[in-house]
This record gives structure tokens, C-alpha cells and sequence, in this order.
């Protein structure tokens, strides 16, 4: 039989995963190995190349783009590990970061705090240009300001440079004529606003291109690195990376704007998410992805994710919208919280547990690794309670010392006076409980009531603590899926190539220039097509779907509304109210008649579609499954049972049924079944939980509980 092998990485915070896919026969191999946070090709060589070796696969073998999702952007941005960017911004502006819009996403906090801008004040300098808000040059760059600026970013060894002009989206003229010469002069990358980020509101552009700037010192040479690495292991592929929209590009087109980058990994595991939503006929599923790290949520809803134009990242404070970075990317909605593996429990000033967000990451991660760490983390905790088998972790190529683990966690319990195992099982509580609050908190920002919804959990961490999770949700159903653990690699392969596009050009539904309006998206159409050409998508299989940022005339905000595909903008100025009207309506619950439509930013996705893949199912189940030990496990204060019986995941075909409470190991991750669930296997092989007592069937149809 001819193979198709399909290689797919993915850098977490605490574990960078590998999928290698046979496209021709579903067969799938994974691997799983410690991120180095200092060096992260050393994962991703480590794991490629142990992977490749024990399927028998040579590089050459792997002709089909090698797709990467990474965290290193986020984390870059989180941690402030950054490069040393320059801003170049006009005279005037050059506190627009400090400034940022004013809003305090706390009126009532005398200490309110923000994160430090990617760009310090003294690396951001002025300069003497202007444009005016209808694009006419009122003040063109002279060679002698250029000259003294490039003097200036030499003086302060500049490895990358934002330029962001004042109204710069209408007329990119000045940003593009400085840039040319900055970028000839310092031979760094340089990139301007009117390319990053083409919309109005001075802020939101600025903060964009300077955290894209500040981290392009980050992504450019780890690609570079990563490109010539796997040419002279001799890979045929090209290297594609994934984008926060769950869409992917080539390396080059990554390189030159990494913000796009910002939640590569979680979108990836949302596109696996939907990919497994439309295998289990479920239109409504909620995604559960905690690793070592972080833990994100996610709802596909009518079986697709919601997508937000305006991303925060980097939040003072985890529960609250506004005090991070208001990156324009377009991202999967989701929402991330540092709640992983190696969240650090602590005791806070009230006496109260904490958990998180801190991390013990990949270095050195929680106490039990044995690798220096000494602070107790929800994987020590998740050891104490029984959870996981210290001798099976990673297939036992990682044990785990529970001992290191207990000290861990006495060192809590003393400062609370309460035994280890009461400790450990606060500690699992109080994660659930966070990652529960945050998938509530983004089920508001959307008016959506997740209440009922199914899960899908995946994430080396996030079959543990599923179940849990879904109690406090009130849902009844978890699926999880086979290779949970590197479900996010896996995403990228089921992902299009996408790029979504937009630049703002304020006008009147009314007062619209047709040629204008088509001119403007004849650009993004090229733009467009070259990012899918560079990706390696031919001419011919390029689509392209519209929309358009709109408010009510007089309005300060705006919406996004979808209004079709094709060639050429697809409808006529009718179909914009009425859709505008639908959306506005479903959004607010009422529309405002006799008042004219402002189109503010127009939109563009160019996409191609994926390849369908089709991993290979399980044979199906001919005799009981029987546990293959059985030990003591805690499920919560006061919760333990002695003999849980314990499953090998490869034991369990399709047809397997039991009750809960069990626990199911497989290599990368372990399956928590807590009391009161049932398990049964599904003909793709994922483990389908169902808790007792179904809560969906005693709800009212308004989603209320009640007596059906």
C-alpha cells in the first residue's frame, strides 16, 4: 500500500506534542515530550525524530507541508519575554501605549493595573509626518528625519521596529517610505500598521503592530532554525503554521506578522473540536483543552466556533475583559486561563487556597517531575488522590515520584493544618472550579447559557478533570476522543489554509463609491491569493467569503456581519439591511428603524478547503472489557473509594460499556470516570461518559431545571 504520511507539532507550555498520519490508510502514532522553554526546537527534534524512529518512517517519506501550532507568542507576550522592539509613531503619540483608550475595566479599583506595554516609552520615538483622516499627505517623511531616525534605533540596538502613523489605514504612503528605508538601514524586520492591522481606533492598531513587532525577534529565527533543520534531515514538506482564526499559512507569511500567531495551539484543538462534532452529530459542544500550562474553552455552536475580530491578550487579571492587550486578530473565541498540570496551589493573604495562574511549566515543572521543582502543582495533587499512576506516566518513559509529590503538598497543608490528601483534593477542586467559572464567564460575554451542552475533552490534563468540570457545568455527557492528549496537532491537519483580512473605509450604506468599495477588495482578493499561493494552494481553489463591520449611523461600535461568498461581493445593499437587522437584533433584541447603516471596516476570508482525513477505527469490542488493576483513589474531600477498577485505553474497542467509577490510562493521558457516570465506547473509538440522572431531560425548554 502507498503512504501518505501527514507530520503535525505542537509546542504547549509544558509539552510539545507530535501527530504523524498516514492520509492513505487512517493510521495515527503520536508523541509526546517536555517543551524546552529556552530552546524549543529541541523539543520538536526530540519528538520528531523519537516518533519517525519508532514507526519506521524516514524524513524523506514525509512529502505532504509539515503543520505547527505553537503557544510561543502568547507566552512571550504573558511573560514579557520579548524582543527589543522600537515603536515609531507620530509627533504627538508617542504615549498612545501608556494612554492606551482610557476605559478602566474597573471603576471601582483605587489600584487598577495594566500589563506593560510590548514597547517601552524609551524605545518608542516621534516623528514629523502627517495624513490626514481623508489620506491626503498633509506632511511627507524628509530623507534628513529618516536619516536622524535610523541614527536613533541604531543607538538603542533595535532587533525589530513598529511603525504606526496617524490615520496610516487610509493612506499608507508615509509608513511604507520610512519602513522601506529603516528596514534597508538596519537590516531588522520592520513592519507598519497599515499591513499589520489596517483599522481605525489609534489604540487597538498601535498595541497590534507593536506586539507584533516585539515578538517577530521571537518566531523569525525559530522558523528559520526550524526550516533548515528539517531540510537537512531531508523532509520534502514545506512548513505551514496555524493561525488564531483555525486557519493555516506558510512559515514566511507567519514570520511577518506572529500576532496572527497569538492562539495558534487552541485553535487548533477548537478545529479538532468541530471536526469531532460533526463525526458525533452534535451541533452543540463545548471544548475542554487543559495541558501543563493553561486550559481553554470553547463553544461550536450550529457546529462551527464563534470567531472574534478583537482578541485580548495578556490580562492583568484573568476574569476580566480590558486589561489585557486588545490585539485586532482575527481568533476562535475562546477563553484561556492559566489552569493546567502545573498550576502552583498557594495560600493567599485571607488564608484562602489558591491555584494558579502561575505555572511550574516544562522547567521545572510540578515537584513530582523530579527535575528541581519543590511547589505543589494540580498534577502532585492529581498523583496524591490516586489519579494517576506515578509508574505508567508517559508510558512509563516519565515516572513520577509521589513522594516528592506529598512533600509538595505538605508544605501547603501545614500552612492550613489540614492533612495532605484534604490539601490535594482542595487543589483538584478549586482547578475545576476556576476552569468551570471561566468557561461561565465566556458563556456570558456571549449571551449563550452552556448549561446541558456536551463536552469534548482533550489536553494531557484535561481527560483527568473533565467529568469534574462538566458537573460543576451542569453536563451530562463528555466525549473523549482517541489521542485526546495531542488533540491540537491533530487540528492542524483538519485545518483550511485561511487568511481573513480587513481595512476600514468609513461610509454611509448610502454614500458608497461602488468602484471604490470594489477597488478595496480587488487589494485584499491579491493579498489574499498570495498568502494561499505561498501556501501551496492553487489559483483555481481560492474562495473568498465577505463582510463587513457595521453600526447605526452615530454609533461608536460596531458589529460584524457575514453576507456570502464568490468571486465579486455578493449582495446588494437590501440584503446588508436586512442581515445587519437579523444580527443587530440578535445581539441587542431590537433594531432601530429609520436610522442609515455605516459600513466601517469591510472584510475578506480567503480560504481553501482541507483535505478530508479519516483516521482508522478500532476493531470493534468482541468480549467484556476487564479492569487490569485496580487501586484507591480520592475524588474528593471525603470522596474515596478504595477499589476503582483500572482500564487500559487499548483494551477498549467499540461496543464497551461499564460503570463509573473508573479510571482508563493509556500512554499520554488518563481518563477520569468519576461516580455516578457510565462509560460506553463509540465506533470511532472515543469514550462517550454519561452522569446519572440526566440533566438535560429535566430541563425546561427554556433552560431552566425543573420537573420536564
Amino acid at each position: 500500500m502507498s503512504r501518505d504520511w501527514r507530520l503535525a507539532v505542537d509546542i504547549g507550555g509544558t509539552f510539545t506534542d507530535v501527530v504523524l498520519l498516514d492520509a492513505a490508510s487512517g493510521e495515527v502514532e503520536v508523541e509526546k515530550t517536555l517543551t524546552t522553554p529556552s530552546a524549543p526546537l529541541d523539543a520538536v527534534r526530540t519528538g520528531v525524530t523519537s516518533l519517525l524512529q519508532r514507526v519506521g518512517v524516514t524524513p524523506s517519506e514525509v512529502e505532504a507541508p509539515i503543520v505547527h501550532a505553537t503557544t510561543l507568542i502568547t507566552n512571550a507576550l504573558i511573560e514579557g519575554k520579548v524582543g527589543r522592539a522600537c515603536l515609531v509613531t507620530t509627533t504627538g503619540f508617542g504615549d498612545t501605549l501608556l494612554i492606551r483608550d482610557e476605559h478602566r475595566y474597573d471603576m471601582y479599583d483605587l489600584q487598577i493595573e495594566f500589563p506593560a506595554p510590548p514597547i517601552a516609552r524609551e524605545l518608542t520615538f516621534e516623528f514629523d509626518e502627517r495624513t490626514g483622516a481623508d489620506g491626503s499627505v498633509l506632511a511627507r517623511p524628509t530623507d534628513a528625519a529618516i536619516d536622524t531616525l535610523t541614527a536613533q534605533l541604531k543607538a538603542v540596538n533595535a532587533e525589530a521596529v513598529a511603525i504606526c502613523f496617524l490615520n496610516s489605514y487610509v493612506n499608507s504612503a508615509n509608513e511604507r517610505a520610512v519602513a522601506s528605508r529603516v528596514e534597508a538601514a538596519l537590516g531588522v524586520p520592520v513592519c507598519v500598521s497599515s499591513e499589520v492591522s489596517p483599522q481605525i481606533r489609534e489604540y487597538p492598531r498601535m498595541v497590534t503592530t507593536a506586539c507584533n513587532a516585539a515578538t517577530m525577534p521571537v518566531i523569525g529565527p525559530y522558523l528559520d532554525e526550524l526550516q533548515k533543520w528539517l531540510a537537512a534531515e531531508g523532509f520534502g514538506g514545506s512548513v505551514l503554521m496555524m493561525l488564531s482564526n483555525g486557519g493555516v499559512v506558510s512559515a514566511s507569511d507567519a514570520a511577518t506578522t506572529p500576532i496572527r500567531l497569538v492562539e495558534s495551539g487552541p485553535a487548533a484543538g477548537v478545529l479538532a473540536g468541530k471536526w469531532f462534532a460533526a463525526r458525533h452529530d452534535e451541533p452543540r459542544l463545548l471544548c475542554f483543552d487543559m495541558g501543563g500550562t493553561t486550559a481553554k474553552a470553547c463553544l461550536i455552536d450550529d457546529g462551527e466556533p464563534e470567531l472574534t475580530n478583537d482578541f485580548e491578550v495578556a490580562r492583568a487579571y484573568r476574569h476580566k475583559k480590558g486589561s489585557g492587550f486588545p490585539v485586532s486578530v482575527p481568533s476562535v473565541d475562546l477563553v484561556e486561563i492559566g489552569a493546567g498540570g502545573g498550576s502552583l496551589a498557594s495560600v493567599d493573604h485571607f488564608g484562602l487556597l489558591k491555584v494558579g495562574p502561575q505555572s511550574a511549566g516544562a522547567d521545572p515543572g510540578p515537584a513530582c517531575y523530579g527535575r528541581g521543582g519543590t511547589l505543589a502543582t494540580v498534577t502532585d495533587a492529581d498523583v496524591a488522590l490516586g489519579m494517576l499512576d506515578p509508574a505508567g506516566f508517559l508510558g512509563g518513559d516519565m515516572p513520577l515520584d509521589p513522594c516528592l509529590a506529598d512533600a509538595a503538598l505538605a508544605a501547603v497543608a501545614s500552612r492550613l493544618d489540614l492533612a495532605t490528601v484534604e490539601i490535594a483534593a482542595g487543589v483538584h477542586e478549586v482547578v475545576n472550579q476556576n476552569m468551570a467559572a471561566a468557561a461561565r464567564m465566556h458563556a456570558v460575554e456571549q449571551g449563550l447559557d452552556m448549561r446541558g451542552v456536551p463536552v469534548i475533552a482533550f489536553g494531557g490534563a484535561g481527560p483527568v478533570h473533565a467529568c469534574g468540570v462538566a458537573e460543576l457545568l451542569e453536563s451530562d455527557r463528555v466525549i473523549f476522543p482517541v489521542n485526546a492528549s495531542v488533540l491540537s496537532a491533530f487540528g492542524t491537519l483538519v485545518s483550511p489554509v485561511r487568511i481573513d483580512l480587513a481595512r476600514s473605509m468609513p461610509r454611509s450604506l448610502d454614500a458608497i463609491d461602488i468602484a471604490e468599495r470594489d477597488a478595496l477588495l480587488d487589494e485584499l482578493r491579491v493579498e489574499g491569493a498570495r498568502v494561499l499561493s505561498a501556501a501551496g494552494v492553487a489559483g483555481d481553489a481560492v474562495q473568498y467569503r465577505y463582510g463587513i463591520d457595521a453600526r447605526y449611523a452615530g454609533q461608536g461600535n460596531e458589529i460584524t456581519v457575514w453576507l456570502g461568498e464568490g468571486p465579486t461581493w455578493p449582495v446588494d445593499d437590501a440584503t446588508i439591511y436586512d442581515r445587519f437587522g437579523e444580527e443587530y437584533r440578535r445581539i441587542y433584541g431590537l433594531t432601530i428603524p429609520d436610522v442609515s447603516i455605516e459600513a466601517v471596516t469591510w472584510r475578506l476570508s480567503a480560504y481553501a478547503d482541507a483535505d478530508a482525513v479519516e483516521p482508522a477505527h478500532p476493531a470493534a469490542l468482541t468480549s467484556t472489557p476487564a479492569p487490569s488493576s485496580r487501586r484507591r483513589v480520592v475524588f474528593g474531600r471525603g470522596q474515596a473509594v478504595d477499589d476503582v477498577d483500572i482500564y487500559k485505553r487499548s483494551a477498549l474497542g467499540p461496543g464497551a460499556s461499564f460503570e463509573g467509577p473508573a479510571i482508563i490510562e493509556e500512554r499520554e493521558t488518563t481518563v477520569v470516570i468519576r461516580p455516578d457516570w457510565s462509560v460506553d465506547v463509540g465506533s470511532d473509538g472515543s469514550i462517550v461518559a454519561t452522569r446519572a440522572g440526566n440533566i438535560s431531560e429535566t430541563r425546561n425548554a427554556d433552560g431552566r431545571e425543573g420537573a420536564a
